[in-house]
Formats: structure tokens, sequence, C-alpha cells
């Protein structure tokens, strides 16, 4: 059982790693000193998909560290 959570916990972190490097970043380093523009737009088509898809992933991390933690 502690292997095949080992291996869950793994393949998960890899799967939420890659959904929150695919997420486009809005303005970059030029909104750091004042350069970005502050128009607020909304998520929409694949862009959603995938911070939806980064939640979910994220919650089966957090579930699959805490049923480690208390069934090992």
């Amino acid at each position: 059982m502690k292997l095949f959570l080992d291996i869950a916990q793994i393949v998960v972190a890899a799967l939420l790693i890659a959904s929150i490097l695919l997420q486009q970043k809005g303005d970059g380093l030029g909104a750091a000193f004042g350069g970005g523009d502050t128009v607020a737009s909304t998520r929409r088509g694949a862009e959603k998909g995938i911070f939806i898809l980064s939640i979910i992933f994220s919650a089966i991390f957090i579930g699959l560290a805490l049923s480690r933690m208390f069934l090992t």
C-alpha cells in the first residue's frame, strides 16, 4: 500500500507541476517595475480547463499526502 501511495503521489506531483507550468503568465517581469497593464481578464476555454485541472491535481496531492501520513 505504501508503494502505491508513493508512486501515485509522484505521478500526481508531476501532473500538478505540468499543469501549473502550462498556465499563461499575464504580464511578466514588466509588471514588477510598474509597466504592467491592469486590465482584468477572465479565464476562458483551455486556460480555464488547465486552471481547474491544477486545482483538482492539488486537491488529489493533498489527499494522497494526508492518507500516506495517516495510513503508514
